[in-house]
């Protein structure tokens, strides 16, 4: 077992920004492991936003974004529970990347439930006859248009998109952490983007990674 010092309880701090006593308990727990700490805390820290989900949040911000010289306009409605959190730093940042990040992933929707039935239908449709094309048995026909249906709500649903500067972290988790960090819900209330000629010519799928690789860069 590691000894557990001040100088990596103050370590564990400056990764976590948790409290000392969690930080001492954490490495406590992990036998001095850092890393193993981190993910203690983390998930602490989680299973504590998850209590937090049901508070009422009607305090927050608007914000806007206008990206590659007017061609991408983001607005996007996120909620607090306090107006001293809304002006802090690491509230506004947070904000501020998920216009970012919507401006590049083209969300359509924030949960899976706003999905309209007679999309999901479609979608359902266009699985099944693939897999029959396919060839595919026909018991397991349903399994496979459920599973397409599940990849297509994480590619059009903002919550469960990759987060565009850590794709392997969704907007779910990055919102749990920063209910986590901040002490207070947060609700991603409603967003809208603009692309300059959508709906009139379709865009490339260059012009959508041009715009994904400057965001992260």
């Amino acid at each position: 077992m590691s000894q557990i010092t001040a100088s990596l309880v103050n370590e564990l701090r400056q990764k976590t920004g948790a409290g000392m006593m969690d930080c001492k308990n954490a490495l406590n727990e992990t036998s001095g492991d850092l890393e193993q700490a981190v993910d203690v805390l983390r998930k602490k820290g989680l299973s504590a936003a998850a209590k937090k989900a049901g508070r009422i949040a009607t305090e927050g911000l608007v914000e806007s974004y206008i990206h590659a010289g007017g061609q991408i306009g983001v607005l996007v409605e996120i909620n607090c529970e306090t107006d001293f959190v809304a002006k802090t730093e690491h509230f506004q940042n947070f904000v501020k990347d998920i216009c970012l990040h919507i401006a590049a992933n083209k969300p359509q929707y924030l949960v899976p439930e706003e999905i309209p039935a007679d999309v999901i239908a479609k979608e359902r449709q266009i699985a099944v006859d693939a897999a029959k094309a396919e060839g595919k048995p026909e018991q397991i026909l349903e399994k496979i248009a459920e599973g397409k249906i599940k990849k297509f709500s994480q590619e059009v649903c903002l919550l469960q998109q990759g987060f565009v500067k850590d794709p392997d972290k969704s907007i779910e988790i990055l919102l749990k952490e920063m209910i986590a960090k901040i002490g207070e819900n947060i609700k991603i209330r409603r967003f809208v983007r603009f692309e300059l000629g959508e709906g009139l010519e379709k865009k490339s799928e260059d012009f959508a990674a041009e715009v994904q690789q400057q965001i992260r860069s």
